[in-house]
């Protein structure tokens, strides 16, 4: 019948979010598919077919002889395991659950923590996909060596968060114009197909076909994360700065338009889906 409230200092405030976000990270893991292996197999699949799609797009062609002299296969995975974890990154956090979501019903649940579970259980997820499949070709291809793997490991979670800070953005204006939304990020997934430069090198193009990419954030990370695998290649027209600082930006704008959003959000908005 009564009930007396204790005041939380910082320290416990920390752990029960920290908690929190725990729980909701895993929910949203389960929620993409109920079985957690197969989930994963999925994911694997995913990057595998991407990566053999481009393996034989560039024999076919005849430009393997334009990457970086190494391991081909590597050249390819590189760019497909940052460019897949900036989409998955991006497409989870825009499907996070919003003001308006039954979730946020309950009182210690908000959207902060929602965009937090959702970066988590796409970065757990790639970074699991990662580590089985160059593992699996470490054994079943050829043995695969990696200039500086902490360096290359830095690149990735670049890459996831320029994911986070593109689709907070997007999570945004997904309450106020939800098919721009819808139609802005699959155009932003298919442009990055070309735009992240997974094909090519910085160092290869020209100038005036630099200025086409480099205003990509990931597109820097991949050619970024190339210097770190390959002892072949020194990247000079990118920089592991300019995505962090465009990140953050992105970030610090999405927050920003998210709590207005949430300052405005209405029941209804929900309703009709």
């Amino acid at each position: 019948m009564f009930h007396i409230e204790r005041r939380k200092s910082g320290f416990d405030a920390a752990v029960s979010i920290a908690e929190l976000i725990y729980h909701a990270t895993v929910r949203d893991l389960r929620k993409q598919h109920g079985n957690a292996i197969v989930g994963l197999l999925l994911n694997i699949l995913q990057s595998v077919i991407f990566v053999s799609v481009f393996y034989v797009m560039f024999s076919l062609l005849g430009l393997k002889g334009s990457a970086i002299r190494g391991d081909f296969v590597l050249y390819i995975m590189s760019g497909v395991f940052l460019f897949m974890t900036h989409t998955k990154t991006m497409r989870a956090i825009v499907s996070a659950e919003g003001p308006s979501s039954a979730m946020m019903q309950h009182a210690p649940m908000n959207t902060i923590i929602s965009i937090c579970s959702a970066a988590l259980s796409a970065l757990y997820l790639q970074i699991l996909s990662v580590l089985v499949i160059l593992f699996v070709a470490h054994v079943a291809l050829n043995p695969i060596y990696i200039m500086d793997p902490m360096g290359a490991l830095g690149m990735l979670l670049i890459s996831w968060f320029s994911g986070v800070g593109v689709g907070i953005v997007f999570l945004a204006l997904k309450p106020w114009f939800p098919q721009f939304v819808t139609i802005g990020s699959t155009i932003y997934m298919r442009a990055n197909m070309i735009a992240s430069g997974k094909m090519f090198v910085a160092n290869s193009l020209p100038g005036f076909m630099l200025s086409m990419f480099d205003w990509n954030p990931l597109f820097h990370a991949i050619d970024q994360a190339r210097g770190f695998i390959f002892v072949n290649y020194n990247p000079h027209f990118s920089s592991i700065e300019y995505p962090v600082y465009v990140s953050i930006a992105l970030i610090m704008l999405g927050l920003m338009g998210e709590f207005y959003t949430r300052k405005h959000a209405s029941v209804s908005w929900g309703a009709g889906k």
